[in-house]
């Protein structure tokens, strides 16, 4: 899955919010916080860390490439 970005980033709870891979921004931040989400293959803990063009996210089995 592919996201492009309309500003330099996006913060990482939104971006799984607005891809609909969650049905909402408390959801997103949970399964944040339950190491659930890797971001250029490590694990990523901050809700709202900034994903950048470049950046792979990782949720479950699904992949979503950043630029």
């Amino acid at each position: 899955m592919k996201y492009i970005l309309n500003d330099e980033y996006i913060e990482l709870y939104k971006l799984l919010k607005v891809l609909d891979l969650v049905d909402s921004g408390a959801e997103a931040k949970l399964i944040i916080a339950d190491g659930h989400v890797r971001r250029n293959g490590e694990v990523e803990l901050r809700k709202r860390a900034k994903i950048r063009s470049g950046d792979i996210v990782e949720v479950a089995d699904v992949v979503i490439e950043v630029s």
